[in-house]
């Protein structure tokens, strides 16, 4: 989970390690990128490899395991995981588990029932 117990998603259309990102523009704005102003922390029992590197847009993303974090605007609150399994913009979006693999099941309301991050 991210800030504010929103879920996080990859897409599969980045290079896992690349510290790039294929979502810009209108994808950025349905899919937000997770950033951060300084080093991510961890929350309790991710075990993930977290990292960062700089976006065109001048923000800093996170990556988890080499994967660019994002959250889903149809995510309204917390335990939310409406984007699980989702294909748009180039590739499909999954939630990622506390050790940053991607959770690879059909759409799902709650994250905690797919085992999401």
């Amino acid at each position: 989970m991210g800030p504010n117990g929103k879920s996080l998603y990859l897409l599969t259309a980045d290079t896992r390690g690349a510290d790039a990102s294929t979502c810009s523009g209108s994808c950025a704005h349905a899919w937000p990128p997770l950033t951060a102003s300084g080093t991510p922390t961890k929350g309790d029992g991710v075990s993930a490899s977290l990292s960062t590197f700089d976006r065109g847009d001048g923000t800093t993303q996170v990556t988890a395991n080499g994967w660019p974090l994002y959250s889903f605007s149809g995510d309204s609150g917390p335990g939310d995981a409406n984007g699980q399994g989702v294909a748009s913009f180039g590739g499909k979006w999954y939630l990622l588990k506390p050790d940053g693999t991607p959770v690879r099941t059909p759409g799902t309301s709650s994250s905690s029932s797919s085992g999401g991050y």
